[in-house]
């Protein structure tokens, strides 16, 4: 096996200029005036807008599929290839076209070899690289571009070629993502590169590692290769990046978002970190390109990684949140990630201590500063929600007014949905023994020990009474999560609109099929009807929508929920439910209620629980016990404490019977013990955006 330094010249790597296919042509369209300071961060004066790729006739409308009733649609909308900076230097070179293929059912392979297939397609799918720096990581690899040939460079070149593309590069790949690549990025471009950055109100220019062609050619091929795969009726895809950001060292606390286009235009570049790390002033740049015609809407992700720092109470120069805030925050922010391959972020057990279910993939370390632990207050979506009544009824708007969605956040290009086939959320995880699924050979550790010192301190190895493994951090990563949306049809505008009207839902990985309602006309509802959804539609409101109460009439609820076939049987229904006490005690209130129950149980009305249904699972092979659990759970539900003088918010969460986690399967495939620290089984599940009741006023 060949040792690598983090200092070595590598073997040249093919070009990586992105050319436009043929028969493409880009339409530039004005959109933003120009002239604006540099302050406001306007980016550009032009937004791209792609026509007909392959000259085929405007789809019918509606497609075939339209129902006026909605049908579910599974997807992903948080997707690195090779032109993010750490998906390419992770080993990605994954091209947003073949991550498209990839989401439509054909298999791709990873550069490290592995083959990547979904066990069914998606309905929607975003390629949502890092605006920051986009495509730049693959011109300095290669030596014949002005960027490979700057001071520094060397260290990048050939770093996805030959034997550089094995899980034992994972070291000296960690040295260039986590130190390398700060110091290269901020090559000092000199007084003319700065005028010429604050001339064009595009700050990337003034640093000379910088080739604003080659990102934007990256941009452009982004915006083509979703262009040329979306398919109304049949597939979907967004035009997408990352805004990717954090508070400032020694802090470095992140809150990153996605943000999503709704149809074909898009601005000539990105607004990235460089252009502001505050979060305002995205929303300041989203509500330029609104007015212009150009919606778009950004979705935060890893708020459990984030410090506090995603659901803070104040502005970023430290001012209180106001109505104004809540408003813009809300236009431009509806959803939020629930759950990721770094963890899920609906609550946490410090917050929930009730809360049987709530140590479920749980990730404490911070992101951008892994080393360091991050504060569950005010990073879980839970306990946001409630806080966002409380402001509300302070009269400061409610700024955590969010629906949910799930996505994978792979930087594979290929997300791994499935527990039993899990391929990493990167080429260096592509194998169990770097994921920290199971021991460290003797081999990698003499391997590791012959390391230059940079490259050996991150290959730190931790002993476990089952052997020396690497950290755990990697081991407590989750396999995926995933966006479900209920919309009209298979279109761009359909599943847009059902996420800005929050009628979404995610999920832990696998397709469970949920439904969400409330209404006061319900009375006389019954599941079995065939006419149930217009009836609820017709009575009520569904997730993501507000219950305005006119009297002292309570609510009723309808939930239902209808298993994944590729996965267990679901084990109960449950809705939480969380208030503001504005009395004398001045705190936010949570309660589970479990709602509906699998093999024939009933709830408890005292806990509020269904009995243990007995589903287990056997660590020896990872089979379940599949004649328990039940196919379809459904109920209309009457919250036993409601108080009609007190808002409340309400969201649905539903629980498959347990199966074998990704890391018991790995640790199974390679003969060995599950690792300790981590749980042996997952319950999947998913977890319906909430409803809003505000009280008579």
């Amino acid at each position: 096996m060949a040792r690598y330094s983090v200092d070595m010249p590598m073997s040249k790597p093919r070009t990586t200029s992105p050319k436009l296919p043929d028969g493409g042509r880009l339409r530039a369209v004005p959109v933003l005036a120009a002239g604006l300071s540099l302050s406001a961060l306007a980016c550009t004066d032009t937004s791209l807008s792609v026509d007909d790729y392959a000259e085929a006739p405007a789809p019918a409308s509606p497609t075939e599929g339209y129902n006026e009733q909605r049908n579910v649609y599974f997807g992903d909308v948080h997707v690195h290839t090779r032109y993010s900076f750490d998906a390419y230097l992770l080993g990605t070179e994954v091209t947003p076209d073949e991550s498209y293929r990839f989401a439509r059912g054909e298999a791709i392979e990873s550069s490290f070899g592995n083959e990547m297939k979904l066990r069914e397609p998606l309905d929607f799918f975003a390629v949502s690289d890092h605006g920051f720096f986009l495509g730049m990581v693959p011109q300095w690899a290669d030596p014949s571009t002005r960027v490979g040939q700057l001071p520094g460079a060397q260290a990048f070149h050939g770093v996805n070629e030959g034997d550089n593309l094995n899980p034992y590069s994972v070291q000296m790949r960690s040295v260039l993502f986590r130190e390398r690549f700060g110091r290269q990025m901020r090559t000092d471009g000199g007084f003319l590169r700065r005028q010429r950055a604050r001339m064009a109100n595009h700050p990337q220019i003034q640093y000379a590692s910088f080739d604003d062609q080659a990102h934007r050619s990256a941009w452009e091929d982004s915006i083509l290769a979703a262009e040329r795969h979306n398919d109304p009726g049949n597939f979907t895809t967004f035009i997408a990046y990352e805004w990717t950001s954090s508070t400032p060292a020694p802090e470095s606390a992140a809150y990153h978002r996605n943000v999503i286009f709704a149809s074909s235009e898009a601005p000539a570049r990105p607004f990235t970190r460089i252009d502001s790390h505050e979060p305002e002033q995205l929303w300041n740049w989203m509500d330029r390109l609104r007015e212009q015609g150009v919606d778009s809407l950004a979705i935060p992700h890893n708020m459990n990684q984030s410090h506090g720092q995603v659901f803070r109470l104040k502005y970023s120069d430290g001012r209180g949140i106001d109505r104004a805030f809540a408003e813009q925050r809300m236009r431009n922010e509806p959803l939020v990630e629930l759950t990721q391959v770094k963890g899920t972020s609906e609550t946490h057990p410090r917050l929930s201590p009730d809360d049987e279910w709530a140590d479920f993939e749980i990730l404490n370390t911070r992101k951008g500063k892994i080393s360091a632990h991050s504060d569950p207050s005010r990073s879980y979506v839970r306990q946001a929600l409630v806080s966002g009544l409380a402001l509300e009824q302070e009269g400061r708007g409610n700024p955590f007014k969010i629906g949910f969605v799930g996505s994978s956040d792979t930087h594979n290009g290929a997300p791994s949905f499935d527990e039993s086939n899990y391929f990493g959320s990167a080429p260096t995880s592509v194998s169990p023994e770097n994921r920290g699924a199971v021991p460290v050979s003797r081999e990698r550790l003499d391997y590791i020990a012959g390391l230059p010192p940079a490259a050996r301190a991150r290959g730190t190895v931790v002993d476990d009474e089952l052997g020396p493994y690497f950290g755990m951090r990697s081991a407590q990563f989750s396999a995926s999560g995933l966006a479900a949306v209920w919309a009209e049809e298979n279109t761009r505008d359909a599943i847009f609109q059902g996420m800005r009207r929050k009628e979404t839902y995610a999920t832990s990985g696998t397709r469970i099929r949920l439904r969400f309602f409330a209404g006061f006309d319900y009375d006389g509802l019954d599941p079995a009807n065939p006419d149930l959804i217009e009836q609820a539609y017709a009575g009520g409101v569904p997730m993501g929508g507000d219950l305005v109460a006119d009297g002292d009439a309570a609510p009723r609820f309808l939930v239902w929920a209808q298993q994944d076939k590729h996965s267990a049987p679901l084990q109960r229904l449950q809705v939480v439910k969380g208030w503001y006490d504005s009395g004398y005690r001045k705190e936010i209130r949570e309660q589970v209620y479990d709602v509906a129950c699998s093999d024939g149980g009933t709830v408890d009305p005292e806990t509020h629980r269904c009995p243990d249904s007995g589903a287990t699972v056997d660590l020896s092979d990872c089979s379940f016990s599949e004649d328990l659990g039940a196919g379809e759970l459904a109920g209309v539900w009457d919250d036993p404490d409601f108080d009609p003088g007190t808002d409340a918010v309400y969201y649905v969460r539903v629980l498959e019977n347990p199966t074998c986690r990704w890391t018991t399967w790995d640790a199974l495939r390679a003969g060995v013990e599950p690792r300790g620290g981590v749980p042996a089984t997952i319950q999947e599940r998913a977890w319906s955006s909430p409803i809003w009741y505000y009280a008579p006023r």
